[in-house]
């Protein structure tokens, strides 16, 4: 039964409580169960990880090539997190990169995300209801 990876970055793990006026009342919890259910009709479960630091998401990423797919919300690390971006350029199945808040509406220097160009796709702006459609669309990209 395949895996779908479900990474989240920096400051995600406090979804909820932080700032809950760009980033909604959804707690990350809430979000991996609507992921999980999302796939259960494929059969496929979710492994769900958040980390701080760009070292274990560069592992994490490296450590899980077994997994159908995967969504990635790197936070801040969409800036300037190259070891991340190395790590999803030999990551070999599809992902789509997530954003709760619109990037374009905020501050300029969250306009450009290094990782973008590597995802199969990226979703912004559509708070918690953005993982669910990437979840979504990898069901289309995979294959089994």
């Amino acid at each position: 039964m395949p895996d779908l990876l479900l990474v989240n970055g920096p400051n995600l793990g406090i979804l909820g409580r932080r700032e809950p006026e760009v980033y909604g009342t959804d707690t990350l919890a809430d979000i991996e169960r609507a992921v999980a259910d999302e796939v259960a009709g494929r059969g496929w479960k979710v492994r769900a990880h958040q980390h701080d630091g760009e070292g274990e998401l560069v592992r994490l990423i490296q450590d899980s090539y077994d997994t159908a797919g995967a969504i990635i919300n790197p936070g801040a690390l969409m800036i300037a997190g190259w070891s991340l971006r190395d790590a999803l350029a030999g990551y070999p199945r599809p992902w789509v990169e997530v954003h709760l808040s619109n990037l374009w509406a905020r501050e300029r220097f969250r306009h450009e995300s290094v990782l973008a160009p590597l995802a199969d796709g990226m979703i912004a702006g559509l708070g918690a209801a953005g993982y669910r459609l990437a979840a979504s669309a990898l069901l289309g990209l995979v294959r089994d």
